[in-house]
């Protein structure tokens, strides 16, 4: 797989017992992949960096599990192509993993509006990330949800910045209730720079 890639395409879609097969080894390969690509933020924050590697696993697990057919990989493909970053972004789904129901239910109420306070900076420039506008991610109650999905826009200097090894890179959040930043490793960085296109990665 090709994790430059834009979108996945119904001819890249494997027939169910041919995913089968390949299913554990893939899975392996997921959990290495996804191990890269994942950073904590705050005690209950964790970023999952999508690319078009993740969102095809992620497509053939949910036929997988549902089997609904023709029907069902239409709207998996409109729900997780959007998630494949496009070449100018990184794009995270951000689950606030918080085990017991009691606790995750009040943690939430207090958390409205979380997705739009998520940020990057890079080399001094500070990116805000952009909540997918699939559907609301805040109740009128004022509940967050426990899963969201942000873009991170970048322009092509900050594109530069951040492939430069070494790069001084935080990503956090200035919610009222939930101000956390953590500063991405190295690995990290290095892993995510391949996300870009159109420019040298320096890693």
């Amino acid at each position: 797989m090709l994790s430059r890639k834009r979108h996945v395409t119904p001819a890249e879609i494997l027939p169910l017992e041919d995913y089968s097969q390949k299913r554990p080894a893939k899975r392996r390969e997921m959990v290495a992949l996804k191990a890269r690509r994942r950073m904590e933020v705050g005690p209950l924050a964790m970023f999952n960096f999508e690319n078009y590697d993740t969102m095809w696993y992620q497509i053939h697990e949910m036929l997988a599990i549902e089997k609904g057919g023709e029907a069902q990989l239409k709207a998996e493909l409109a729900a997780y192509n959007p998630l494949i970053p496009n070449g100018r972004e990184l794009v995270a789904t951000v689950m606030f993993e918080i085990e017991d129901p009691m606790r995750r239910g009040r943690v939430l109420a207090q958390l409205g509006g979380v997705e739009d306070s998520a940020f990057l900076t890079v080399g001094g420039d500070r990116i805000a990330g952009r909540s997918e506008d699939d559907a609301e991610r805040t109740r009128a109650d004022g509940k967050a949800s426990a899963v969201q999905f942000v873009h991170f826009p970048f322009s092509p200097a900050q594109i530069d910045v951040f492939q430069r090894p070494g790069a001084h890179i935080v990503l956090g959040f200035d919610h009222p209730n939930y101000r956390h930043m953590a500063v991405m490793p190295e690995d990290a960085r290095r892993e995510l720079a391949q996300d870009f296109e159109g420019t040298t990665c320096l890693s």
